[in-house]
Order: structure tokens, then C-alpha cells, then sequence
């Protein structure tokens, strides 16, 4: 590391400690000139791909997922709070099981689970879209298993 000061090449680290989500904070001494300074360090990541349904490879963006979540939860009983742990939940699961690229249907499946069990409602506007409904009977088929959870 290289001193702001003296642009000498020699410090000692003096204090480590995280302050943001993978952001290290230090607290650097130079050894040439003895004058103190901070340093941050950010973990590099590559970033994580999508690989859409016609093959094409848009970066990975959490802020689509809110919308589409948005969308199906809209003038529903979900508050905020439910919105970004899903989303949380989601880019977890997608940065624990992909390194580079994730179909784009895995978030799909992840989110579409996820509604399921927050308000069935906002999961099927969802399923509308994401399943890509033709006609009445797709709905009914998607509708019978969580309709036979409620006799039972």
C-alpha cells in the first residue's frame, strides 16, 4: 500500500475492522514517515449473469426482482418489509448456488415459491406472468393443488 503522504511503499496496518457489508475498514501507519491513514477495501466479485429464456445474458440486477414482486403485490396486505426479505432470500440463494451465470428461470421458481406462501393472491398474478397463462384452464391447473391444501 502505498503512502498518501510521502508515496512510500512500507505501511503497517494498526487497526482492522469490517464497516459495511464486505468493506474493510484499516487504519494504515507508513513506515517512512509515520503519518497515519485509512484505507477501504471492497471484495471484488464478478459480476453474476442472467441467462434469459432466448439465450441472451443480462447482468443480474435485484431491483427487476422488486419490481416483479411489486407488480403481483400490489393494493395487497404485504408490507415492505416481506418485499425485501423475499428479495433477500432470492439473491441469497442465487449468489450461494451460482458463481457466474443463473437461469433466469431459477429466480423465477424462487420468487414464485416464495409468494406462495406470503399471499396466494399476489402468487398468482405472478404465476400469470411468469407461467405465461394462454387461457383459463392453465390458471385452474396452476389453482387445484393450493385449492385442495384448503379442503384439507
Amino acid at each position: 500500500m502505498m503512502c498518501p503522504f510521502c508515496r512510500e511503499g512500507e505501511t503497517r496496518v494498526v487497526d482492522s475492522r469490517g464497516s459495511q457489508e464486505f468493506v474493510i475498514r484499516r487504519r494504515r501507519e507508513c513506515l517512512a514517515c509515520s503519518r497515519r491513514f485509512t484505507t477501504y477495501e471492497k471484495i471484488e466479485e464478478s459480476p453474476l449473469k442472467v441467462i434469459k429464456k432466448d439465450g441472451s445474458r443480462v447482468p443480474f440486477d435485484r431491483e427487476k426482482i422488486r419490481a416483479g414482486i411489486e407488480k403481483a403485490c400490489y393494493k395487497r396486505p404485504v408490507s415492505p418489509d416481506q418485499i425485501e426479505q423475499i428479495i433477500n432470500d432470492v439473491e441469497r440463494a442465487v449468489y450461494e448456488t451460482f458463481e457466474r451465470e443463473v437461469p433466469s428461470r431459477y429466480i423465477g421458481e424462487k420468487v414464485f415459491s416464495a409468494l406462495r406462501l406470503v399471499d396466494q393472491v399476489a402468487f398468482v398474478r405472478f404465476a400469470s406472468v411468469y407461467r405465461a397463462f394462454k387461457d383459463v384452464n392453465d390458471f385452474v391447473e396452476e389453482l387445484q393443488p393450493m385449492l385442495r391444501n384448503q379442503l384439507d
